[in-house]
């Protein structure tokens, strides 16, 4: 081998190197789980039923995935050709934004919201177009409709957002739909249980409108990863045909009809965290921390400079928080998953001690 040939080696594309990167802080998670917005429990029992029946033999098929469509299809009010299921949502959005982003193209996102919306159009030629919510982080409506463009392709929206825990109304939301009927509106609903409103009824309706939705949240299925796209069936088609055929697995799709299926366990779980947030809601107003509304299963809280003291601290009286002070906007703020009300006793109780070690330090100073 030449000393030239040896410097040769295999390249990206150009778009990959200049990808944003994404590195979740997923390892020694412990402690409580407050900073993932995952059910902080368990799924529902029949839903470890349905794993136990599954054989030796069952592994070895590949898995089927149409007739658990159809079934999540008819729990939704949906036709089954409008109805995908994914690998998580992450691969509903990354299939989405392959499917209709190209060169020339905008994805108008209000932030803050999801990291990953902009991680995967960075993978495309399409250009992402932010616009910032004011102070108060609500959905910055007007704001949003005044930066539609001939170029804009998709807009996409988490409701209710994280981490801020706002949401666009119905209204609006068909309003921005018709003002850009050459464009996907993307709604995230992944949050949708905890806030209890919803556009998915008029996927195939409104015919430029596409859900997404999640089992990893109130149902508590994210280890399985587990989400679909719900939208008219002349989108989803040109959808399928970027989707991989196998890409939720046998297990996923064996737990899902039980975990559907149980409405009083997800009830309970739904009802449990809403109080659990109310509750802690009410803790955070008299310790005097700044918080924003929220119609989630989290609280965004303001710090401010000892964020990152706060996290550290938080960890170490055994509840895992998420800094967002990265996020635009969120300077300062921290993310706090809601648990159930037991739960959220615990986290009460290293909130207060966390508060007390930054009073009692800065006195020292």
């Amino acid at each position: 081998m030449t000393d030239a040939s040896a410097m040769l080696h295999p390249v990206p594309r150009a778009r990959v190197q200049a990808m944003k990167e994404y590195h979740p802080p997923l390892g020694n998670r412990d402690a409580l789980r407050l900073d993932f917005n995952e059910n902080t429990l368990a799924c529902s029992p029949k839903v470890c039923e349905a794993l136990g029946r599954i054989s030796a033999g069952d592994l070895t098929r590949y898995p089927e995935r149409e007739p658990v469509e159809a079934l999540v299809a008819a729990h939704l009010g949906l036709e089954a050709r409008q109805v995908a299921l994914t690998n998580g949502v992450d691969e509903a959005i990354h299939v989405l934004f392959e499917t209709f982003l190209e060169a020339g193209d905008e994805l108008l996102l209000p932030v803050p919201t999801y990291t990953m919306y902009e991680v995967y159009a960075s993978a495309t030629d399409a250009r992402a177009i932010t616009v910032q919510a004011a102070e108060d982080l609500q959905f910055p409506f007007e704001r949003l409709i005044a930066t539609i463009t001939p170029q804009t392709k998709i807009i996409a929206i988490a409701n209710p957002n994280s981490p801020s825990g706002s949401v666009a109304t119905r209204a609006q939301l068909i309003e921005i739909a018709n003002r850009a009927p050459h464009a996907v509106l993307l709604v995230d609903e992944a949050y949708f249980h905890f806030h209890g409103e919803t556009v998915i009824d008029l996927a195939g309706v409104v015919p430029n409108l596409v859900v997404a939705r999640t089992f990893s949240k109130a149902y508590g299925l994210a280890g399985l990863r587990l989400g679909i796209l719900a939208g008219p069936v002349e989108l989803m088609r040109w959808i399928r045909r970027v989707l991989s055929p196998y890409s939720v697995n046998s297990l996923a799709l064996a737990c899902l009809p039980p975990a559907l299926e149980d409405t009083t366990y997800l009830n309970w779980y739904v009802g449990e965290v809403l109080q659990a947030r109310q509750e802690f809601e009410g803790v955070l107003d008299v310790a005097g921390v700044r918080r924003w509304p929220s119609h989630a299963n989290f609280v965004l809280v303001e710090i401010g400079a000892r964020h990152m003291e706060f996290v550290r601290l938080m960890s170490a009286a055994g509840a895992l928080v998420r800094d967002r002070s990265s996020d635009p906007g969120c300077d300062g703020c921290v993310r706090i998953t809601m648990g159930t009300r037991e739960q959220m006793k615990q986290a009460a109780a290293a909130l207060n001690e966390t508060l007390a070690a930054l009073r009692a330090g800065s006195e020292e100073k």
